[in-house]
């Protein structure tokens, strides 16, 4: 049995480092550092005050410890490193990506008045879970030990969970849209035929790069050698042998193609390391 060191070090970087954030975030409010009102989501303030941070700091609290709040931890611990584990494997800044567009489908969504919240954690926490149910929809799930179902009805599972908790459910279904928009966007349409246009921004893998955590197939910069492992994956000749040296970068890699088992679509083009 692991340590409790040895777990977090195992952790992925991306689930991690969002879940450590919103525990710091909780623990500090409970310190006394700061109150929740000044960084929760005001628009009047972000545009007349200028106070940008509310953009961002909204989506790190997840609520006052409780067992509500242990249980969005346990989500992100458990469903978000699935996803940085399975369909997201070596694809850092494309899981990157799906927190950003989550975040700003978010945002645009509480720009409407009857769906705003001043903290959109708790949605984005709920994006993780239906992006989890998509991905895999024929995993076994138990509800309390009592039910079992699919992966796939699992949002709808918690949806009515919190139905009958007296939770409310804007949150859960703000992230649900969330997460449909993008698996829309990023499966279903290319899939259909469609083109395959939502790509993570080049500015999005220079992110990743420039953190130095985390690894991304055929990644369109080159890796800083002074920011440890980071974007060191596999590469693949023109011949379709793989190289497997960490070390050595071939022009022109391959695309990864999809894996038509998983139901993960990731078409994009190849890029040399210098960026053109």
């Amino acid at each position: 049995m692991s340590t409790p060191g040895e777990y977090y070090r195992s952790l992925p970087p991306v689930s991690k480092t969002y879940g450590v954030a919103c525990l710091m975030t909780t623990a500090a409010y409970y310190l006394g550092l700061y109150q929740a009102s000044s960084i929760a989501l005001y628009y009047e303030d972000v545009i007349k005050r200028f106070q940008v941070w509310r953009l961002i700091t909204n989506f790190f609290f997840l609520g006052p410890f409780s067992f509500p709040f242990a249980f969005r931890l346990i989500i992100i611990a458990r469903y978000g490193v699935q996803l940085e584990r399975g369909p997201f494997d070596k694809r850092t800044a494309d899981f990157v990506w799906m927190f950003f567009f989550g975040a700003l489908s978010l945002l645009v969504m509480a720009a409407v008045p009857f769906l705003w919240s001043g903290f959109m954690g708790v949605s984005l926490v709920f994006m993780i879970v239906y992006m989890w149910g998509r991905e895999f929809p024929n995993a076994q799930v138990s509800i309390y030990g009592l039910v079992s179902l699919k992966g796939f009805y699992l949002p709808w599972a918690m949806l009515a969970l919190d139905l009958i908790f007296g939770n409310p459910l804007m949150p859960d279904i703000l992230g649900m849209l969330a997460g449909h928009l993008y698996y829309f966007l990023t499966v279903l349409h290319p899939l259909s035929g469609g083109k395959f246009i939502f790509k993570t921004p080049f500015w999005v893998h220079k992110l990743v790069a420039f953190w130095g955590e985390g690894t991304q197939v055929n990644a369109p910069v080159q890796r800083d050698p002074s920011a440890g492992t980071a974007f060191r994956g596999r590469s693949y000749r023109l011949n379709g042998n793989r190289n497997n040296s960490a070390g050595q970068a071939q022009e022109n890699p391959r695309t990864q193609q999809p894996d038509s088992n998983n139901g993960v679509a990731f078409r994009g083009r190849g890029y040399r390391l210098g960026g053109q």
